[in-house]
């Protein structure tokens, strides 16, 4: 069983998005997924429900109470396992996950305010002694860029020489709000307009599958 906590200490960054999309991904590849949903806001989770009559489901969990032993929760046949963890949440508050976690990943926007919330979230997981001993991989993720404008160069510029590496860069587009409301994700959907969009998630998920 493979896991994947999505973190970070700023609300806003699309973390629930990014959740969701790695949980259909796997789904749609056939494995049992299971979509922790530990944000009060509940968004993973009105997704998941939403999602319920596809062939590629995803199984809600709560994962808002989460508690050492929360993986006895989870289904015996799960084979992956997404956790979206609650916005704001610093490293002591997520331990339940990361002691479970294969991989973290770690939105960030292109922006000042951002990126300076981002900083201390960082600095908590590199106290963490499986960081350290590099057996839990940190992954950043640009997301909501506009790779014509100066301040998504800037933004990627600098993310690249933090010590985690930036595995991907999303750009902005409404259409992920549109397919959170639908339970969807844009692995459904196969228009030459939509595989663009997915090409930006392919070094992402190239990067999990070796973690």
């Amino acid at each position: 069983m493979k896991t994947i906590l999505v973190a970070s200490s700023k609300g806003g960054v699309g973390k629930s998005t990014i959740a969701t999309h790695l949980a259909a991904n796997a789904a749609l590849a056939g494995q049992r997924t299971v979509l922790v949903d530990a944000d009060p806001q509940r968004s993973a989770t009105r997704w998941a429900e939403k999602r319920a009559g596809l062939d590629s489901a995803v199984l809600p969990m709560d994962g808002s109470k989460a508690a050492r032993g929360w993986q006895r929760e989870l289904p015996e046949d799960t084979q992956y396992v997404v956790v979206d963890a609650a916005a704001g949440a610093m490293a002591h508050e997520l331990m339940p996950f990361l002691e479970r976690a294969d991989a973290v990943v770690v939105p960030v926007l292109p922006s000042t305010l951002d990126i300076e919330a981002t900083v201390p979230f960082l600095d908590t997981l590199a106290k963490l002694a499986r960081v350290r001993r590099g057996e839990l991989p940190i992954g950043l993720v640009g997301n909501k860029l506009r790779p014509w404008t100066n301040a998504s160069q800037g933004s990627i510029d600098l993310w690249k020489q933090w010590p985690y590496p930036l595995v991907a860069t999303l750009r902005d587009t409404q259409a992920y709000s549109v397919l959170t409301g639908l339970g969807k994700s844009l692995f459904d959907y196969q228009s030459a307009q939509v595989r663009n969009h997915q090409e930006d998630w392919q070094p992402l998920l190239r990067w999990l599958r070796k973690a």
